[in-house]
Order: C-alpha cells, then sequence, then structure tokens
C-alpha cells in the first residue's frame, strides 16, 4: 500500500504563486537588459559631437535609421516567436528591441544636448527642481520649500535621485538618460505583462504600438509616460480579476494583487493618473456587480468585484502611504494656502472632447480601426471589454472636467489625451490583426495577401516611428536653446542668462559655505533652484507650489517689503513672517532698483497666471548685514548679520 503525504499548501494556490514569482522574475530581467541596451546606447550617442537638432538634420537621419533597425529585431522576435523557435532568445531580442527603439528614438534626437525635452522650461523646470532635490536627499522634502514634506508624489524622482547620487551626476544632467532609461524599463515591463495576458508574437506587436505612441504623445513628463505605457495590459489584469462569469472559486486574486501594485506604483509616481486609474477600475468592478447580478440573479453575487475592487485598493493605499504619509502628518499642523492650485488650468484641449480617431494622420486612422474593433468585439472579447472600459472612463473623466469648471476648479483632463491615444491604439493593433486574418482566410491563404499585409503593418510602423522626433521637435529644439547647468546652450548660440548662475552660486558660497540645502534664496529665475539645491523663499507659480507653503501670503510679503523704508524695518518685517525667511536674494538690476517678477493664479482664464514686477530700493539693503554682489545681469544680496 502506499500513501501520499499530505500537501499544506493547495496546487490551487501554488500555481498561481509560481506565475507570479515567474513574471517577477521576467520583468526583473527584462528590465536589465533595458537598462544594458539604454546606458550602451547613450554612452554612444554622447561619444560623438553632433550638430544640433534643430539646425540640421543628420541626428534625425540617425534616428530613422536606428529605427528601422530596432523594429527590425522586433519583428525577428515575432517570427521567431509565432513559430515558436528559439523562444527564450527571441523573449531577449524583444527586450532589446523595445528598449533599443525608446532609447533610439528620444536618445538620438536630443544626442548634442544635456537637457531632455522641453529643456528647463515651465513644467520642465519644477520637474527638473524636484530630480536636484532628491539627487541632494533623500528625505521626501518639498523641492522648493525649507521645512516641508513634498506634496508632489517623488517616487520617480526620488529613484532618479538615488541613482544621480550614486553615479555623481548633478540631478539636472541626470535627468536625460534617467528619464530615457526608464521608460525604456517601463516599456520592456509592458512587454512582460503583456506577454502574460495574449500570445507572445501579439504582445509584442501590441507593445511597440503603445510604446511608440507613448514616445510620441507623452515622453515630454517622462514620469507620467510610464505609467501610460504600463496601463493597456494592467486594465486587462484588472479586468481578468474584476469579472470572472462562471467561476466561484478563489481564481483571479493575483490579478487583483497585480491591480493594486500598479496603483500604488501610480499614487507614487503621479497623482492624476492614480486618480484616472482608481477610476477607470471601480467603472469595471461596478459594471462587473452588474453582469454577476443579473447572470446569477443574486445581490450577493455583487459582493466577489466589490470586495476585489476593496482589497486593490488597501494594497495601493498602503504603498502610497510610502510618499504621502509625511504630507500627510503635516497636515494636522499645516494650513492649506487660500489661492491657486494645479487643478486651475483649463486650456483650449481640455474644453472639447477628444477624438484622436478622426485626426487625419497614421494615429488617427490606427485609433478609428481600435474604435471600430472595441464596438465590434466588445461582446465576444475580454481584451475589447478592459480597454473599452478604460476608453470610457477616458471619457466620463473629461465630462467630468468639464462639469466640475461650474464650481471653479477642473480634473486636468487634456493631459488624458495619451491615455486615450494608447488605448485605442492598442486597440487598434488587435483590429489590425483580426483584419488581417479575416482578410488571409477570405483568400484562402494566398501568400501574396500575406506578403501585402505585413508589408502594410510594417512600413506603418516605420511611418510612424520616423514621424515621432516631428511630433516632438517643439519640445527637442526647446531642448538646444535652453541654457543648462554648465552655462551652455546646445545650438552653440549665446546662453542666456541661466550662463551666469555658476558664478551666482559661487558669490552665495563666499558668503554662506556649507550644504546648499542651509539657505533660502529669493528670486524670479527659479531655474536657478533647478540646478542647484537650495531652497526657495516662493515658488514659479501657485499651481506647482506646496498648499502648505501659503503661496499667497507669501507673495504678500514680498510685495510689503518693497514698501519698507530701512534696513531695520525690513529685518524686522522678515523675522516676523513666522516662515523661514530668504538668506538670499537674487535679484535683477533696473533704472529703480532690484527687481522680482511673480506670478499670481487668475484662473480662469486662459493663460492661468499673471506675472507682474515689484521693485526693492536699493536702499533697504545699504547696510553691514547685508552683503551685495553684482554677477552680469544679476544682483545676489545676502544677508551676513
Amino acid at each position: 500500500m502506499t500513501t501520499t503525504a499530505a500537501s499544506p499548501v493547495s496546487p490551487s494556490h501554488v500555481q498561481p504563486a509560481r506565475r507570479a514569482a515567474s513574471a517577477a522574475g521576467e520583468m526583473v530581467l527584462a528590465a536589465l537588459v533595458a537598462v544594458v541596451v539604454a546606458a550602451v546606447g547613450l554612452v554612444a550617442f554622447s561619444a560623438v559631437q553632433w550638430p544640433a537638432f534643430n539646425s540640421s538634420n543628420v541626428t534625425r537621419a540617425l534616428t530613422t535609421v536606428g529605427q528601422v533597425l530596432t523594429l527590425s529585431v522586433l519583428a525577428l522576435s515575432v517570427w521567431l516567436l509565432r513559430r515558436r523557435r528559439a523562444t527564450s532568445v527571441a523573449r531577449v531580442l524583444s527586450w532589446a528591441g523595445v528598449s533599443g527603439f525608446v532609447t533610439v528614438t528620444l536618445g538620438m534626437p536630443l544626442a548634442a544636448t544635456k537637457l531632455y525635452l522641453h529643456g528647463v522650461s515651465v513644467d520642465q523646470e519644477f520637474r527638473t527642481e524636484f530630480l536636484t532635490r532628491m539627487t541632494d536627499t533623500a528625505a521626501l522634502k518639498d523641492m522648493t520649500y525649507a521645512d516641508l514634506p513634498s506634496f508632489y508624489p517623488a517616487g520617480w524622482f526620488w529613484f532618479g535621485g538615488r541613482v544621480a547620487n550614486l553615479l555623481g551626476m548633478d540631478g539636472w544632467e541626470a535627468f536625460k538618460p534617467y528619464a530615457i532609461a526608464s521608460l525604456a524599463v517601463a516599456s520592456v515591463i509592458a512587454l512582460v505583462l503583456w506577454s502574460r495576458l495574449i500570445r507572445a508574437d501579439l504582445a509584442v506587436l501590441a507593445t511597440i504600438a503603445t510604446t511608440a505612441l507613448t514616445v510620441g504623445y507623452a515622453s515630454p513628463e517622462a514620469y507620467s509616460a510610464i505609467l501610460v505605457v504600463l496601463l493597456p495590459p494592467v486594465l486587462l489584469l484588472a479586468w481578468g480579476g474584476l469579472y470572472r462569469p462562471g467561476e466561484t472559486g478563489s481564481g483571479g486574486w493575483g490579478a487583483v494583487v497585480g491591480t493594486g501594485l500598479f496603483l500604488g506604483l501610480a499614487a507614487t509616481f503621479y497623482t492624476l493618473y492614480l486618480g484616472y486609474a482608481a477610476f477607470a477600475v471601480t467603472v469595471m468592478a461596478l459594471v462587473a456587480a452588474g453582469l454577476a447580478v443579473r447572470a446569477q440573479g443574486s445581490w450577493r453575487a455583487a459582493l466577489g468585484p466589490l470586495v476585489r475592487l476593496a482589497a486593490a485598493g488597501v494594497i495601493s493605499g498602503l504603498i502610497a502611504l510610502i510618499v504621502w504619509l509625511p504630507f500627510l502628518s503635516a497636515l494636522r499642523t499645516g494650513t492649506l494656502s487660500g489661492t491657486g492650485s494645479a487643478t486651475h488650468y483649463l486650456p483650449e484641449a481640455g474644453a472639447d472632447l477628444p477624438l484622436p480617431m478622426f485626426d487625419g494622420d497614421l494615429t488617427g486612422a490606427l485609433c478609428l480601426l481600435g474604435t471600430v474593433w472595441l464596438a465590434g468585439r466588445a461582446a465576444s472579447s475580454r481584451r475589447a471589454q478592459a480597454l473599452g472600459l478604460g476608453v470610457v472612463a477616458a471619457y466620463l473623466w473629461v465630462l467630468m472636467s468639464m462639469a466640475a469648471t461650474a464650481v471653479g476648479t477642473t480634473l486636468l483632463s487634456f493631459r488624458l489625451e495619451p491615455v486615450l491615444i494608447v488605448l485605442l491604439g492598442a486597440a487598434g493593433v488587435f483590429g489590425f490583426v483580426d483584419f488581417a486574418r479575416w482578410l488571409i482566410l477570405a483568400t484562402s491563404e494566398n501568400p501574396r495577401v500575406k506578403a501585402a499585409v505585413v508589408a502594410v503593418g510594417a512600413l506603418g510602423a516605420v511611418a510612424f516611428a520616423q514621424s515621432i522626433p516631428h511630433l516632438l521637435a517643439p519640445e527637442i529644439t526647446i531642448a538646444y536653446t535652453d541654457t543648462d547647468g554648465d552655462g551652455v546652450r546646445a545650438d552653440q548660440r549665446p546662453p542666456g542668462a541661466a550662463a551666469y548662475y555658476a558664478a551666482v552660486d559661487e558669490a552665495i558660497q563666499a558668503q554662506r559655505p556649507g550644504p546648499r540645502s542651509d539657505t533660502v534664496v529669493l528670486t524670479a529665475d527659479t531655474s536657478f533652484l533647478s540646478f542647484y539645491p537650495y531652497f526657495g523663499f516662493q515658488g514659479l507659480t501657485s499651481h506647482y507650489a506646496n498648499p502648505l507653503a501659503q503661496f499667497d501670503k507669501r507673495a504678500a510679503y514680498i510685495e510689503s517689503w518693497t514698501e519698507l523704508q530701512t534696513p531695520d524695518e525690513l529685518i524686522e518685517a522678515m523675522d516676523a513672517t513666522g516662515l523661514r525667511g530668504p538668506d538670499t536674494f537674487v535679484f535683477r538690476q533696473s533704472d529703480d532698483g532690484y527687481t522680482l517678477r511673480l506670478a499670481e493664479d487668475v484662473y480662469p482664464n486662459d493663460p492661468n497666471v499673471r506675472r507682474y514686477t515689484v521693485t526693492f530700493p536699493e536702499k533697504l539693503f545699504e547696510d553691514p548685514r547685508f552683503s551685495v554682489t553684482e554677477v552680469g545681469p544679476f544682483v545676489v544680496v545676502t544677508r551676513v548679520g
């Protein structure tokens, strides 16, 4: 007689755990390949003195060559996967191809500049400032204001800052390679996730399409682009965990955990996309609950999807606390600013429903095909259901954002357009594959038809890929025309006032030696804080400012100081604010005195910011307690007593 030892763990639970561990291990390997490919590519690009993108077509031509090579590698991997030959090699080739595509598409056009897309202008200024702060410290401190925790989620910036610190790089200089490499890593992780949800060769096609669209439409905001490229497969994963028709067991919990992990990642990276992703998953759960009730005829059937939704929410909430807890703790004793906020922005794009499927270009054609496929396969394809619910959630978010304007705010729906394009683009790939399959079958698998379909798909991929630098041309141009932290304009033209920042830094350090983070600087040239980790007394605008910083009160204090008559009055006024006052002023010189340009929120107007100038009389600083140094167009005033 033989006996079988009882297993303490049911095989039904072991298999999902093994699959999850296998997927996690594959993601790590894929990420390592992506890091190596990105590092080798970026180092190789920087080893040659290239002409500027905005004054030569050389880098554009080489970008196209690199794109064709990486797409060829991906085509080979698809061919191997379809024929189930050397599948391990095919997977590695697919990882290298996807990460190589990201690297060459972004890295080659930017090869002659140290700056990333959009340079250090407008939004990219505060993002660079944040990375500079996280390079200077591992603590979750605010990017601008002393003694405040970070308001914006620090996840992407914290990792980048730690990498820059480890490599001995300045934050601003690490921004470009880190942005490109992190997007390459996210793209291959998306590929691994796709391959766990759909056929391997189809996963490669879906990944390269969504990656190309992400690079084309979302890459200027690198930390959100990571979430955009991951979102389509995550929605499939979420739908698989929430909607389990005909199943009464405990399957699908791995998908629920994966969904919670993604929402947690979004919470640590980008609050807006967390809000959208959580909303989309909630819509899915409600639909799944409704379908379960209809199928089983009992309201109790709704509990399953709702419990799974709650579980995903708990997981994401615990992860979110990693970066949110310091700010939430500070709320207990802090006071929120009364004016201005990040949601006070309504450009023209936020006042219309985005309808990319009617644009007369390749993106529009792919989105139109995706729209048709979503409508046609909604009843029969779980992929179509998941992506379709994501699209529906995006449009609902847009409508809610428009409605919110009636109460004086928005949901920044214009930033969901890249998400919508990527979701419809993923659906478009599946629609193209289904149409191609139907066409081949309808022609009795005529090899000429097969060849024609493959040729159309390949040429379409190349055509869109080579158009990406054109889509990003304004952002690339700014990366060449902005002055970097070395005081250089990459297009070799005369640099701007930022060329004097190093001398300004030297002047401050001469009067206040020691860590720069011990000094608070008041300046209207806030890009200075993007290159040097001083704290600022006032931010660029209220829309980027920490709500605990009292932006409006600080502006009022600054304006009131200009009306004072003596240094004694100024020092007394600065000390009476209850805030950490400025140790150094970096002014611009004018005939009337020392000037600062400030900003105020004027939403609902578009533009939503009004700039105004305040002037400090020079006599306020004619005192031994202040040191005054002229540096180019700047006047550096440091309080020394």
